[in-house]
């Protein structure tokens, strides 16, 4: 019986003193087991909406799609192709060419830009109104006044004539006088199609530059301090990848719209790191032009224009380098988060990324650079070939599932099988490669699984922890702190959804480090001892 026991301690014991990996840089080596601080540096209006709540008019806010239909010949505004010609209102059905994303100029000041990139402009001297302007000024801008039942009235900021329907079916810029809100030809209901981009870029320009600097200086200074990081370290994180914008490099001035104080915040989380042992990646979020359209990348109204900005984009992981390089906590620093395939070709991609990476090795022979796997329709395994670092290259992968019809209607033991079936499998064909580390850089405990239970979530996130935990470099959950429940994780470590106790045997988390391996010697060796004389 003590031959069995002690032979199964010793075995026990010694594989515990073996699952500490090599992340070069962590305490004790061991993985990446991080969370990200999303959010913060970079607004999600998702994560935080009452970032907004002060905003007027926050339902037309930058990227804000809407459609005008007039209500006395019942036909939708028109940009035949995208734009490049003159408004018509002669459809009876709307799509892309009938739908208008808003550039917001004040909360009742706006600018019309169509689906090809044209703005709505005027002619002063005939009231001809056409989409043919490639970039707006106050030609290109018009009030517009709304009633309780969304009908609305388009008024020329130059001229003060508003917008009419004819009976010919063109928009003219002619009505003289204020138009009731009976049925006439300047009066037209708005249909607004989407509101879902809350960026830095909607937040700071729809609040104005005074009111947003006191809503994000009072949300930097809240939304994560140096409790977070003590939560984050009692409970086995040792490291957190932090979002910031590309206008960080500004501070404190950036160019207009956006609001200094990322780069204080960002200094206090390095600090907060290092107090408490924990590491730190940056992770550029938001590029200059976007690289996504989305509001984490700030985008103004959903498109993509990064590939334009790339030398702007250098500059700022060369800032980014310079300033944190030799900085204790620092662990890596991410070069783009999330490009689009759609918008982003992968040749251009892999030259950015070669040059970042040679910019960060002018300041680091180790930090690691981390370079994010395309969203869409992409392959990780295109980036093994790319030849873009030899050493301390880092490949980010973000496992939702979530954002694919392919998860709709999902049974909870489906969606944990897809994690055994389908991403153990590709992280383990990743991981023979000889290529970069591997990264689980964003993961959640959250599905489309309805009438789910706390074992449900706790089963769902044990096999995500158990799959992930294999990256070579590790993972980190998204996020810390969210108004969605289950993706916030503090919410889920204290409501017991997410139980991370078996990282308690990672020996390589804390700063109590060397006296564990002490101990872990000395037990070993007395097993051995003990092993060896039975």
């Amino acid at each position: 019986m003590e031959f069995i026991f002690c032979k199964w301690v010793f075995a026990f014991l010694l594989s515990v003193w073996l699952i500490a990996s090599s992340v070069e840089g962590l305490p004790g080596n061991s993985k990446v087991r991080g969370v990200n601080l999303g959010g913060w540096l970079v607004v999600e209006g998702w994560i935080k909406p009452q970032l907004f709540d002060e905003m007027p008019n926050r339902d037309m806010i930058d990227g804000t799609e809407v459609q005008f239909r007039s209500v006395t010949l019942h036909k939708y505004i028109s940009a035949e192709n995208g734009g490049g010609m003159k408004i018509t209102v002669d459809r009876d059905s709307p799509s892309s060419w009938e739908t208008f994303r808003l550039w917001r100029v004040s909360s009742s000041e706006f600018q019309l830009r169509t689906s090809q990139g044209h703005f709505i402009t005027c002619d002063v001297k005939d009231g001809n109104v056409s989409a043919t302007a490639s970039m707006p000024s106050l030609t290109e801008t018009f009030y517009i006044e709304r009633n309780e039942r969304n009908r609305v009235h388009i008024k020329h900021v130059i001229s003060g004539s508003y917008l009419q329907a004819s009976t010919s079916n063109n928009i003219t810029a002619d009505h003289h006088g204020v138009p009731g809100w009976d049925d006439n030809a300047a009066t037209f209901e708005m249909i607004i199609v989407s509101n879902l981009i809350h960026g830095d870029y909607q937040l700071a320009n729809g609040l104005g530059r005074d009111k947003a600097k006191q809503v994000l200086t009072r949300h930097r200074n809240s939304f994560i301090t140096w409790q977070d990081f003590k939560f984050l370290y009692k409970h086995g994180i040792n490291t957190v990848r932090i979002p910031v914008g590309w206008w960080i490099a500004f501070d404190p001035n950036p160019p207009t719209p956006f609001i200094g104080g990322t780069l204080e915040a960002l200094d206090n989380a390095f600090s907060w790191a290092q107090l408490y042992d924990i590491k730190c990646i940056i992770d550029l979020h938001a590029a200059p032009g976007s690289q996504n359209g989305m509001e984490h990348s700030a985008s103004r109204d959903g498109s993509t224009s990064w590939p334009m900005y790339i030398s702007q984009t250098l500059y700022v992981i060369d800032f980014l380098a310079s300033r944190y390089a030799t900085h204790p906590a620092l662990l890596g620093i991410e070069l783009l988060n999330e490009p689009s395939a759609a918008t982003v070709p992968l040749d251009t991609l892999i030259s950015y990324y070669k040059q970042g990476y040679q910019i960060i090795r002018k300041y680091s022979s180790t930090a690691y650079v981390i370079i994010c796997q395309r969203i869409g329709n992409a392959d990780p395994i295109e980036l093994y070939n790319a030849n873009i670092g030899p050493s301390n290259l880092v490949l980010d992968l973000h496992y939702y599932n979530l954002f694919d019809s392919y998860f709709v209607n999902k049974t909870p033991a489906e969606n944990i099988q897809f994690i055994f079936n389908n991403r153990q499998p590709q992280l383990q064909a990743l991981n023979d490669l000889n290529g970069p580390l591997v990264f689980i850089g964003e993961w959640v405990n959250e599905w489309n699984a309805t009438n789910s239970t706390q074992l449900d979530y706790q089963d769902f996130g044990e096999a995500q922890l158990q799959v992930y935990d294999a990256a070579s470099f590790g993972w980190a959950y998204w996020t810390l702190r969210n108004a969605e429940p289950h993706w916030d994780f503090e919410w889920n470590i204290r409501n017991n959804y997410l139980k991370l106790s078996f990282m308690l045997f990672d020996v390589g988390y804390s700063q109590k480090t060397p006296v564990i391996k002490g101990v872990l010697w000395f037990i070993l060796a007395c097993n051995f001892y003990i092993y060896n004389a039975l």
